[in-house]
Formats: structure tokens, C-alpha cells, sequence
């Protein structure tokens, strides 16, 4: 009877030694999971956060870019030339596109936070920031898209303008081009005259010389050499004898011999020489 009693006690202590093992160990258990739940939760904030700064970054960085695009247009727009214009054209192309990039990431950073378990007054205060500067920077871009158009009329208007200019020029140089050759025709014309001389025989034979009378209206004009009177001032005769038929002032030249006794006609005024007839006759033998 003693022994079976020593037997029950021992069974009693083993089962309290076992029930106060199993306590311990699910209080390990529950404790484990919590510290798991809890590490998994700051681990989603964490990405969260990272993805939130992420998308924070590439806004900054957009805009960035954009003011240094709008830096280029601006010292584009000091320069002339096709040049200057295809790089403002780029330029604004780049813009175009940048703005929006950023429409999208600012969209994308306030589904992030509205969707996502970080909630923070100051996220959407920065949110509205970033909002705020994109409208800002829109008003920016429509101003200067405004102020390229309007430079582009005006190029548009100042290249009509020296076009017409040229073409004024232009007409203006043929008109004067024209003029000058209708000038020195007529000054040709003016300052033309024709001579010849011959035997009595010879000018009869070209009906330069017909029943006494000179130049009648059948006369043989290429048989005449044609001179500038500004120019040919002297007339050599190989003659000993000459005359003049046609009707020149006797005092607008001289009729002078040279050492072979042959005449040689100086002309001392053309003008006035030449003012009752452009047709010069002189008769030699």
C-alpha cells in the first residue's frame, strides 16, 4: 500500500512537471507569431515608404529637368537662326513630355497614399505641394508657348516683310537695270554717228551722192562707218582733196593736211558738229 502510493505521487509530479512544459510553450508560440506579424507589418511600411520616396524622387528629379529644359529655351531664344529654333523645338518637345511624366507620378504618389496603410497629414500636405508647383509650372509653359508663338509671328511678319523688301529690290535693280541699258542705248544712239568718204563715182554707185543731192531716201547706209562721237574725233581722208557734202558748222572743225599733203578731218566741237546730221559725206579724189 505504501508503494502504491509513492507510484501515484511520482505519476502526480510527472503530469504537473508536463502541464507547466506545455504552458510555457505556447506562450513561446503566441509571442513568436505576434513578433512575426509585427516584423511583417513594419517590413510592408518599410517598402511602402521606400516606394513613396521613390516616386517622391522622380517627381523632384522631373522637375528639375524641366527647368533646366526651360534654361535652354531661354538661351535658345537669344540666338537666331535654324539652329536656335530646332533646338527650342526639342527643347519644348522635352517639356511636353516631362510634364507629363510627372502628371502620372504625382497620380501614382496619391493612389500610394490613399491606398496604402502609411497615413500621414504631412505626405498630403507634400502631395498638395507637388500639385500646386505642376499647376504653377503649367501657367509657366503656357506663358512661354504664348511668347514662342507670338516671336514666331513676328519672325513670320519680319520675313514677309524682307521678302517684299527684296522683292522691291529686286524690282527696283531691274527697273534700274533696265533703265541704265534703255539709258546707254539711247546715249549710244545719241553719241552714234556715221561717215564715209569717196570718189563722185563711188557715192553715186551706193546712191549716197544722185543728181547733186546727198543722202536721198535709197541711199546704201552700210557703205557708212559708224564711230562714237565722244570718242573718234579725227578722220584720216588718204586724200589730197576734200569736201564735205553734208551740212556741218564750219566752225566745229578743220579740214588739215598732213606731211604726205593728204586731208585729215578734225572734229574740234562734236556736238555741234554733229547737230544738223548724224550722217557725215565727204567727197575726195
Amino acid at each position: 500500500m505504501r508503494d502504491m502510493k509513492k507510484v501515484l505521487y511520482l505519476m502526480s509530479c510527472i503530469l504537473l512537471v508536463g502541464c507547466g512544459q506545455k504552458t510555457d510553450n505556447t506562450k513561446e508560440l503566441a509571442f513568436a507569431q505576434q513578433r512575426d506579424s509585427l516584423e511583417s507589418i513594419i517590413q510592408q511600411k518599410d517598402n511602402e515608404i521606400n516606394d513613396i520616396m521613390g516616386t517622391m524622387n522622380d517627381i523632384e528629379a522631373g522637375f528639375r529637368a524641366i527647368n533646366e529644359a526651360e534654361q535652354r529655351v531661354s538661351v535658345a531664344r537669344q540666338s537666331e537662326g535654324i539652329s536656335s529654333t530646332e533646338r527650342i523645338r526639342e527643347n519644348m518637345q522635352y517639356i511636353q513630355e516631362a510634364m507629363q511624366q510627372n502628371r502620372e507620378l504625382i497620380s501614382k504618389l496619391r493612389n500610394q497614399v490613399r491606398q496604402g496603410s502609411v497615413k500621414s497629414e504631412q505626405l498630403k500636405l507634400t502631395i498638395d505641394n507637388l500639385t500646386r508647383q505642376m499647376e504653377e509650372k503649367d501657367s509657366q509653359i503656357r506663358q512661354l508657348q504664348a511668347e514662342l508663338q507670338a516671336k514666331d509671328v513676328q519672325i513670320g511678319e519680319l520675313t514677309e516683310k524682307v521678302e517684299d523688301l527684296s522683292n522691291n529690290v529686286n524690282t527696283l535693280r531691274e527697273e534700274t537695270t533696265q533703265k541704265s541699258q534703255t539709258i546707254s542705248t539711247q546715249d549710244k544712239q545719241l553719241n552714234t554717228a556715221w561717215f564715209v568718204y569717196g570718189t563722185k563715182s563711188e557715192l553715186k554707185e551706193q546712191h549716197i551722192l544722185q543728181d547733186g543731192k546727198v543722202l536721198q531716201s535709197n541711199f546704201n547706209r552700210e557703205y557708212f562707218t559708224k564711230i562714237d562721237i565722244r570718242v573718234d574725233k579725227e578722220i584720216r581722208l588718204y586724200s589730197r582733196s576734200a569736201k564735205l557734202l553734208t551740212s556741218h558748222p564750219a566752225s566745229s572743225y578743220t579740214l588739215d593736211q598732213d606731211a604726205q599733203k593728204q586731208y585729215v578731218l578734225r572734229i574740234q566741237n562734236p556736238q555741234l558738229f554733229w547737230s544738223a546730221s548724224k550722217y557725215l559725206v565727204i567727197l575726195v579724189k
